[in-house]
């Protein structure tokens, strides 16, 4: 017998995680929340374990079920619908759009300069 493969993206294992963490409804958790709760199911119970507690709780209770797996999909969307904080979009030296953090005075913290600026204050070498 040949082995089945299923297909799984990153959001399904995201929300087999949301599904099965301690997050609940009525907490509306923001999306710094949802990211936490993923990176510690996953960190707990493993990818294939979240599944396996989502193929249980869809076994045992599946009318509750399917409503707390589309609120956990609906969260995920919702989660990573946005970059992560402190990454914005910006231009880097060629003009390419990349994804970076910033800093506060507006200036990219990988940009050419960063270390110097942070060591004078300054590009001009001044100190502040």
């Amino acid at each position: 017998m040949w082995p089945v493969a299923a297909y799984l993206s990153i959001a399904a294992f995201q929300a087999d995680a949301v599904f099965v963490s301690r997050l609940q409804r009525c907490d509306e958790p923001s999306a710094a929340q949802v990211r936490q709760a993923i990176a510690t199911a996953i960190c707990m119970f493993g990818c294939s374990g979240c599944a396996g507690r989502v193929a249980q709780e869809f076994g045992d209770h599946p009318e509750t079920a399917v409503i707390r797996m589309r609120w956990a999909l609906n969260m995920v969307r919702d989660a990573f619908a946005e970059p992560a904080p402190g990454l914005r979009w910006r231009r880097d030296s060629a003009g390419l759009m990349v994804l970076g953090s910033q800093r506060r005075d507006g200036q990219a913290a990988d940009s050419p300069g960063a270390k110097w600026r942070e060591r004078t204050g300054s590009l001009v070498g001044g100190k502040g």
